[in-house]
């Protein structure tokens, strides 16, 4: 006769025709918690995540679930690792709207190719529409609010395995997230002829790096100062020929973009080359992640 610890409490039980083994029991119960904080996003203790509550929603034996994890404390571990491992940050879930909202606006002002004052003013309303489009995305995301939280886990941990772990896969899901969005920002900056100022000796990743870290320093900023999000300022910087609404976080980008880049001297306006740009938005061609950010 089975006894109520071996059977699953949301009455799932008489769907299993076998005993899941312990492998199988550990798989279920990490993607239930995954689940949940996909949900609702990581708190930095963890505390919001109800270890019977992960037992009932992974429809497995309680004493499996001891079996594999005496404590909890060892299941969260496992959390953090399965977390930290499973992360890629950085608005990758809104690829695809930011591509496309860069062949949109580019696209509507094809004309903006003719002239060197026109192609940056291209360039600042890229950044500035793509730099909110950004922020907002990642304000919004349990995901991003996971892995800012994940960070901040970290800081926490005491040293050994399980900090260690956790840093080797925050730094892996960083550089790939930085060596991704870097690659098709510099697309980007080739594709409208800028170049990085060769005065300062750096790439497209220490570009990403930082207005990647702004991002995430106003996002942390507007959980407890919102104006963040709905501020705008009525300007035309960065050489701009005309005024427009100004969020935070595309001044912020933009400032750190023009900073680095530059038009690139070697690059001829001609017809082709126009011709070429033109082609390149309309089929996507050459267009990566978006303007730096």
């Amino acid at each position: 006769m089975k006894t109520n610890d071996d059977q699953a409490p949301t009455g799932l039980a008489h769907r299993r025709r076998r005993r899941l083994s312990d492998e199988e029991t550990e798989q279920r119960m990490l993607r239930a918690a995954l689940d949940s904080v996909n949900r609702t996003g990581l708190t930095v203790s963890l505390e919001h995540i109800s270890f019977e509550d992960v037992i009932r929603d992974a429809g497995v034996a309680r004493s499996a679930v001891y079996r594999r994890w005496p404590y909890k404390d060892l299941f969260f571990s496992d959390l953090l690792r399965e977390l930290a491992g499973g992360l890629a940050p950085a608005g990758i879930a809104a690829e695809e709207s930011a591509t496309e909202l860069v062949r949109r606006v580019a696209l509507e002002r094809l004309d903006w190719l003719k002239t060197p004052e026109l192609r940056h003013d291209l360039y600042v309303e890229l950044l500035r529409q793509g730099a909110l489009l950004d922020f907002e995305t990642i304000h919004a995301s349990t995901e991003w609010r996971t892995y800012l939280a994940l960070h901040a886990t970290f800081v926490g941990l005491a040293d050994g395995d399980l900090r260690a772990d956790v840093q080797a896969a925050l730094a892996t899901a960083d550089q790939g997230f930085v060596a991704r969005i870097s690659a098709a920002n510099e697309r980007m900056a080739e594709l409208l002829g800028y170049r990085l100022r060769p005065e300062l000796g750096s790439t497209f990743e220490t570009l990403t790096g930082l207005v990647s870290a702004t991002l995430r320093g106003l996002v942390i900023m507007a959980l407890s100062n919102p104006d963040v999000v709905v501020r705008r300022n009525r300007a035309n910087p960065f050489g701009a020929s005309g005024t427009a609404e100004w969020s935070q976080p595309a001044l912020g980008v933009a400032g750190i973009a023009f900073a680095f880049l530059e038009p690139d001297p070697s690059v001829e306006w001609n017809d082709e080359r126009v011709a070429g740009v033109r082609r390149a938005l309309e089929t996507g061609q050459n267009l990566g992640h978006r303007q730096p950010g």
